[in-house]
């Protein structure tokens, strides 16, 4: 579940703003500063390990859980687990979306090690896997081997300044066929890439996607998840850097009035709760191009590689001025979201295969990190 921030200050917020910013002046104009650390800490360790790692907790992630966990006991060597205490079982009931992260993060430290002169290679489900559920056996063993010939600089140059842009995009101006080329050019961990910026075939994937959004909200249990990892202001977040983020003076303004909290966002009468549906459906329709990855199973190493690929598109659109928001609503597989699993299914891999990606292309404004605990919290021996 996302929320435009945009758009949310517009509706919920009304006219209380001044009000509340005049009392509390200065606490609502602080940022989470130390939540945005990560970012500028990328790069600054001795350890070649620390420096990939500290690139690869920078990469995009469902709602923001940052479910990494990894050990450097051996030396050379990183060794990734899924945190179990940071699923989605009610959005990802069998943690697709989670280690299609992973990958996201594997990707990056890949990325982040050819820069600073090695090679990874990666042995992934050493101890094995299973279809449904995630646990305590390493997701991969990371081996770095000294290699000056893997660099990319064109896409690791992009990791601080890549985003998930969740805002409208400009509805008047178009994504042209060579930057959809580029991306497609990007992919190279095995997963099938797809796109369009074909008008018919724009507008059905907006409406998919926004009826998708609506479903989510009107699923309790898929809805709740979302709203149980909202943090609502500065201190929130730096106390939970992870979860959506809902920071900034005009947030904590609407925070501090009452027009925005956890509780009113759950109830389905309340402005809050049918102006955030309004909005991510308004949002979801001003895509201008798609872009999807598929995979003809479904494992997951299938998903894994879905991840590696999906972090290189989203770096290579930043290359390209381009935003991109993954909408994985309809991808998403508890009973409720069945008919729109189905459809997208059909529109976009009629053949057969698993959509494993599928995000919205277009031109938006600049936004701020996300959260991100410090690397030192997701180390097991640090």
């Amino acid at each position: 579940m996302t929320i435009s921030r945009r758009k949310t200050l517009v509706l919920i917020g009304g006219g209380s703003i001044l009000a509340a910013t005049g009392a509390a002046g200065f606490a609502v104009t602080r940022t989470p500063q130390d939540a945005i650390a990560p970012w500028a800490a990328a790069g600054g360790y001795s350890d070649p390990r620390m420096r990939a790692l500290s690139h690869a907790i920078l990469a995009p992630n469902p709602h923001n859980r940052q479910p990494w966990s990894v050990d450097l006991d051996t030396p050379d060597q990183a060794t990734l687990f899924v945190d179990t205490d940071r699923l989605l079982p009610h959005t990802d009931p069998f943690s697709r979306q989670i280690v299609i992260g992973l990958g996201c993060f594997l990707e990056v430290m890949a990325l982040a090690a050819a820069q600073d002169g090695y090679r990874v290679e990666f042995d992934l489900f050493p101890q094995g896997m299973a279809a449904d559920a995630l646990d305590q056996r390493p997701v991969a063993v990371a081996r770095f081997e000294p290699d000056a010939t893997m660099a990319e600089p064109d896409l690791f140059d992009q990791i601080p300044h890549r985003r998930s842009l969740k805002e409208p995009f400009d509805t008047a101006r178009k994504v042209a066929d060579a930057e959809l080329a580029a991306l497609h050019a990007s992919v190279r961990s095995g997963s099938t890439v797809g796109s369009s910026n074909d008008t018919a075939q724009v507008d059905t994937l907006r409406e998919l996607t926004a009826q998708a959004f609506l479903t989510e909200f009107e699923t309790p249990s898929a809805y709740k998840e979302s709203v149980d990892l909202f943090r609502i202001g500065h201190r929130e977040v730096n106390a939970n850097p992870d979860g959506l983020d809902f920071s900034g003076p005009m947030f904590e303004a609407l925070h501090l009035t009452g027009l925005f909290t956890r509780a009113g966002s759950m109830d389905r009468n309340g402005y809050s709760y049918t102006s955030a549906v309004q909005m991510v459906q308004d949002t979801a329709r001003t895509g201008m191009a798609y872009i999807w990855l598929t995979t003809q199973t479904n494992t997951r190493v299938d998903q894994i590689a879905a991840g590696r690929d999906w972090v290189r598109v989203n770096l290579a659109a930043t290359a390209l001025g381009l935003g991109v928001q993954p909408m994985s609503q309809a991808l998403q597989e508890y009973p409720e979201m069945a008919a729109h699993y189905k459809a997208a299914h059909l529109h976009l891999v009629p053949e057969g295969g698993s959509v494993q990606m599928l995000g919205r292309l277009g031109y938006g404004p600049q936004v701020g990190h996300s959260p991100r605990w410090p690397l030192e919290a997701k180390l097991r021996n640090g």
